[in-house]
């Protein structure tokens, strides 16, 4: 069937019949998945900064300028706290360090907890 019907005067009606309608929904739906997987793909590959924070300490200026080679800096998490994984200031998660490589060379972290957004706010 046409795009356009005929009528008993031969006037066309302009009318779709429905499998018509159908398959240009399908097609449209197509096209616009297409669209959004571009979209998306786009939006897969755009980097990010990742921070584990093992913890964190404040200190004067004064304190600061006197540190050198092999100062040690206490920090407020202790050995054994969960640490807290940080994407773009914000923490998504949090988990334990743990040893990647047989021979300690590299070490990574295990989530152990995923966070609930915190609104608009960064942490």
């Amino acid at each position: 069937m046409s795009k356009t019907e005929t009528t008993m005067g031969g006037v066309e009606s302009g009318v779709r019949s429905s499998d018509e309608t159908v398959i240009g929904q399908i097609q449209d739906d197509k096209a616009t998945e297409k669209h959004q997987a571009r979209r998306i793909d786009s939006i897969m590959r755009i980097p990010v900064v990742v921070q584990v924070v093992v913890g964190s300490a404040t200190l004067p200026v004064s304190s600061l300028l006197k540190l050198g080679r092999g100062a040690v800096i206490p920090l407020d998490h202790r050995v054994g706290d969960p640490v807290d994984i940080v994407v773009n200031g914000r923490i998504i998660a949090r988990g334990e360090v743990v040893v990647v490589e047989e021979d300690g060379a590299r070490f990574g972290v295990s989530l152990t907890e995923i966070c609930e957004p915190q609104g608009d706010r960064p942490n």
